[in-house]
This record gives structure tokens, sequence and C-alpha cells, in this order.
């Protein structure tokens, strides 16, 4: 294992308490360092897979898997490979000194084990290859369709309009619910998503296009009919119906929901899609 030693404690009842609060102070320290090298949306960093990651590092196996798990995660998030690459250059900086506690390091992509970036750098392929030949996929987290539906029904809604001389914000809004998920991980995180969306299907019904756009933000692209304030109550009704069922979801925190006027370009419009998935 081309990572420095961590020091993980055994399988005592005390050890294991004790492995909960280094697995915590590992992902608080590599966030700070990979925030610190450039990383460009805080809320997007802290994914299910960083935890397996840090349970990796932490025991006696390899974390070739778990990287590569989190490779993928990233990849299907949005993030670039560089921005990958240098989340693990800052993971191994870290690792590589357990003196700077606060996450000030110097990550440095050339001076990660070429083994751990030949992992990340196969599996964020993989998915960013699959994505390019994909017209509609859907997000196993949510069951929402995932963001390039999203991106083919606007690509409709602006060939139509091109074609009949208006403009897809005169019929059409997006409509997003935005969550920040950086200070929790693991079963929160997860069930947070998964009630976002489920009151997002019961609210627009009625045939709109709703997916997941980002690992903390779902969508819905619905007609500007007047209904889009009574709809907007009606969501947030439903989100905080769910996530006040579990003390453990207050810390998720007031979802954001944003009604957005859709661009006059369609290729403006992925943009924005692109950074409303992580912002």
């Amino acid at each position: 294992m081309d990572v420095p030693a961590t020091g993980a404690p055994s399988r005592g009842s005390s050890s294991w308490v004790d492995r909960d609060g280094r697995l915590r102070a590992l992902r608080a320290r590599w966030r700070a360092a990979s925030l610190a090298s450039g990383w460009r949306f805080p809320s997007d960093w802290a994914l299910p897979e960083v935890d397996l990651v840090c349970v990796a590092v932490l025991s006696d196996g390899g974390p070739e898997t778990a990287l590569a798990g989190l490779a993928r995660a990233r990849a299907a998030a949005g993030a670039g490979l560089a921005e990958t690459l240098t989340d693990l250059a800052a993971l191994h900086a870290v690792l590589a000194d357990p003196e700077a506690v606060d996450g000030f390091v110097a990550p440095d992509v050339d001076a990660t084990p070429s083994r751990l970036l030949r992992v990340t750098a196969v599996a964020w392929a993989d998915v960013a290859m699959d994505q390019l030949s994909t017209i509609e996929v859907t997000d196993p987290l949510t069951g929402l369709p995932t963001v390039a539906y999203l991106r083919t029904r606007l690509g409709e809604l602006y060939r139509r309009a091109r074609r009949h001389g208006g403009r897809p914000s005169d019929e059409h809004t997006l409509l997003v619910v935005s969550m920040d998920l950086s200070k929790v991980g693991g079963w929160p995180r997860l069930t947070s998503m998964i009630l976002a969306a489920d009151a997002l299907r019961a609210v627009f019904d009625s045939g709109e296009s709703v997916a997941s756009i980002g690992p903390s933000a779902v969508a819905a692209l619905v007609p500007r009919d007047g209904g889009i304030a009574a709809n907007a109550v009606l969501l947030r009704r439903e989100l905080n119906d769910r996530l006040s069922v579990d003390a453990q979801l207050h810390e998720v925190g007031q979802p954001r929901i944003r009604v957005i006027r859709l661009p006059d370009d369609h290729d403006a419009a992925c943009e924005l899609l692109g950074r409303l998935g992580r912002a």
C-alpha cells in the first residue's frame, strides 16, 4: 500500500470509538486540504464514497477499490479528472504529513503514487466515457433521471423554440432544490437526497421533467402556467414533512428552492445546469 501507515486500531470496543474519531479527523483534514488546493464546489466534496476511502486507509487493506469507487462517483457528479486527481493528491499529502492537523499541506499530483493515480484515472474515465454514449440514465440513489436526460430535454425545447421563433423561457422555467450536505455524511446524506427526490416527484407528477443534477441537487423543468409559486410552497411543505422524521436529518438544514429563468442559448443552459448541480 503506497500511503503512509495510520496505525489502525484493533477491534476492541474502545478502539472502535477511537477509530471513529480518527475517521472523522482524517475526513476533516482531507476536506480542508482539498478545498485549499482548489476544489471549486465545497458542498459536493463529501460524497458517501469519501467515508469508504477513509475506512480503507485506516484499515490494513489497500485503498485502491475505495479510490476507484470515489473516482467513479466524482465523474458521475461532474468533477473533472484534474480536480479528481488533485483531491487524491490532497489525501496523500495529509497522510504523508500527520502533523498538519489543520490540513495545511501542499498537494502534489506528481508526488502521489502512480498506482493510485492510475486506479483513480481509469475509474474516472470509465464513467466519463459511458456518459458520452448514454442519452438517458437513472441515478441509482434517487431513482430520478440524471442531468444527461435534462440536457436532452432542454435541447428539444430549444430546437422547438428556434423553429417557431420563440424562447424556451417564455414557456418553461427551472425549479432547483439544493441542500448543503458539506457537514453530513453516511446515512443522513443518502437519506436526505432520497427524500428530496421523493418530494419532487410527489409535487411534479403531471409530466414535468425531473432529474438529479448533482450530488446535492435535484431539479424540475416546469411550465410557466401560473402555478409555480403554489408548487414551490407545496414542495417546501413536502420537504419539511420528510426531513423532520429523523433527528439525524436536522443537520442537513433547510433545503434551498430556487426558480431560475432559462438562458436564451442551449449551451448556456447546459452550463447553468453544471453550476447548479455543484453549487
